[in-house]
């Protein structure tokens, strides 16, 4: 836990196994040392949690980790090995902030760049269910400056155990059922509403043939194993993306900060 002080015992003997050779007696095997803080720093870390956004733009705040000190434990573990004795050492932990905070998200939410909306049919309780889990996956990603947006990596794998289910997709212009279908609408979706001059398109694909809820070639194609939809965030402020799936309509949109402008042309 992040407030409980964490110690470990280690007897004369087992320090002394952390010296080198008998002829070095006395020198520290570092190599030795850092397996015992990667060992330590399993134990004891926490990983931040970024800020979020629920519903809409409500904004859950960000949770705060720990981590391994590696320098105070190295002093701490260094004055025990050197004493000889029987030793209790403290493991010190330090803070690691979320790198997305509450104040951030309410400022990069403050004005709206993009957005699109395509509709599908709410009946379809197989493909609704897929549109609405990669949206609420990618509902809320940060990008920042200069960094590139995966479609694949943001929503992760398309799995029955994920709550994915089986639903038409397009395999070489035919069409068949797979795990997922239907999640290529969110992906266009995101597509038109991100086509914007600060965003720069890495990597997009088109169906084999015309799909019903974008203009021809206003489509982006993805598959897990296959195509990703990816682009570069060229703006001078973190953007982020909000997604939405209910009632058989899917709205994409993407807000910045008030201040933000296309600042770099690669």
């Amino acid at each position: 836990m992040k407030s409980e002080q964490k110690t470990i015992f280690l007897q004369q003997e087992e320090l002394k196994s952390y010296a080198l050779t008998e002829w070095e007696q006395g020198y520290i095997n570092w190599n030795k040392l850092d397996e015992l803080l990667e060992q330590l720093q399993s134990e004891v870390s926490e990983p931040p949690k970024n800020a979020t956004l629920g519903e809409g733009l409500q904004i859950i705040e960000e949770d705060s980790g720990v981590s391994l000190d590696r320098a105070a434990f190295t002093i701490n573990f260094l004055e025990a090995f050197y004493k000889g004795e029987d030793s209790s050492i403290q493991v010190p932990k330090k803070t690691v902030y979320a790198r997305v905070d509450k104040e951030m998200l309410k400022e990069i939410t403050r004005k709206k760049l993009g957005s699109y909306t395509t509709f599908y049919n709410s009946t379809n309780k197989e493909r609704s269910t897929n549109i609405m889990l990669s949206a609420k996956a990618m509902h809320g990603t940060v990008i920042f400056p200069g960094e590139v947006f995966s479609f694949n990596k943001t929503v992760g794998e398309r799995t029955e155990k994920r709550g994915y289910k089986k639903a038409p997709v397009i395999v070489k212009g035919e069409f068949a059922e797979d795990i997922g279908g239907g999640i290529c609408q969110v992906s266009s979706t995101l597509f038109n509403a991100v086509d914007l001059r600060g965003i720069q398109m890495i990597e997009r694909f088109t169906h084999s043939r015309s799909v019903p809820y974008v203009p021809p070639g206003r489509d982006a194609t993805v598959s897990w194993w296959g195509p990703d939809f990816s682009f570069k965030n060229l703006y001078n402020e973190p953007i982020v993306i909000t997604a939405r799936a209910a009632y058989g309509s899917l709205t994409v949109e993407v807000f910045s900060s008030e201040t933000v402008e296309h600042f770099q042309d690669k």
